[in-house]
């Protein structure tokens, strides 16, 4: 258990981040499901409003510090060549 003063305040801050951080993580992976799911379906015009709407979560994502820029380069990538090629 952490003593100092300091070290509670970081425990009370870490578990605030994780928690948004958290739900953060949550809504990126669902616009990714959502882009995914409608080129599984075959439906271009849903796939490219989805990927309009994944790309902003997920560069948002990066800005935060939740993911890293090179992850979020190579999956906008993958959804775009999967989506280009309905």
């Amino acid at each position: 258990m952490a003593n100092s003063p300091q070290a509670r305040k970081r425990i009370r801050r870490n578990n605030t981040r994780a928690e948004i951080n958290g739900a953060r993580m949550s809504r990126i992976r669902s616009h990714v499901k959502r882009v995914e799911a409608a080129v599984e379906a075959g439906d271009k015009d849903a796939a490219q409003a989805a990927l309009k709407e994944a790309q902003p979560e997920m560069q948002r994502g990066v800005a935060r510090g939740v993911m890293h820029k090179n992850t979020v380069a190579r999956k906008m990538s993958r959804l775009s060549k999967r989506v280009a090629a309905l």
